[in-house]
C-alpha cells in the first residue's frame, strides 16, 4: 500500500503486512499458551518460578475471553470461517466476538460486505448459524 493511501479497515485497506498475517482467535492463543502453562509445569521442581506474570495474566485474559473451550471447537470454528474466503484479522474478529445477527456482524467487521466478495446477507447468515451451532454443542 502506498504511503499516501489512507488505511481503512471497513475496505480492508490495511497494508499488507497485515494482510498476510496470520492471526489467531483468543481461543487458540487461549490453548497454546495453555500447553506451555503445563509443559514449565512438568519441567520444573517449582513451577510458579517458571511462569512469569505477563504470562499467567496473559493465560487468564484469553481464556476469560474465549467463546470456545474444547479444542475441536476451535478448529471447527477456524475451518467454517475460513470457507468464507475472510481475511485473518476478519475470522478472528468474527470467531472472538461471536456476533449474533448479520447486523452485527458488519457493523464489528464491514469489509465483510464492502470488499466485493460474495458475502451477502444470505451468506453471512448461514456463517453466523454454523458458528451458533457449535457454541450450543460445546
Amino acid at each position: 500500500m502506498s504511503g499516501e493511501e489512507e488505511e481503512n479497515a471497513a475496505e480492508l485497506k490495511i497494508g499488507d503486512e497485515f494482510l498476510k498475517a496470520k492471526c489467531l482467535m483468543n481461543c487458540e492463543v487461549a490453548i497454546i499458551l495453555h500447553h506451555k502453562y503445563e509443559q514449565l509445569q512438568q519441567t520444573s521442581d517449582d513451577p510458579m518460578n517458571q511462569v512469569s506474570q505477563v504470562f499467567e495474566k496473559s493465560l487468564q485474559y484469553v481464556k476469560r475471553f474465549s467463546r470456545y473451550k474444547n479444542p475441536d471447537a476451535v478448529r471447527q470454528v477456524r475451518e467454517i470461517l475460513s470457507r468464507y474466503q475472510l481475511a485473518e484479522f476478519e475470522l478472528c474478529v468474527l470467531g472472538n466476538l461471536c456476533p449474533e445477527t448479520v447486523e452485527e456482524a458488519i457493523a464489528m467487521v464491514p469489509s465483510i460486505k464492502t470488499r466485493g466478495r460474495a458475502h451477502d446477507d444470505e451468506a453471512i447468515e448461514k456463517m453466523l448459524n454454523d458458528l451458533s451451532l457449535i457454541k450450543k454443542f460445546e
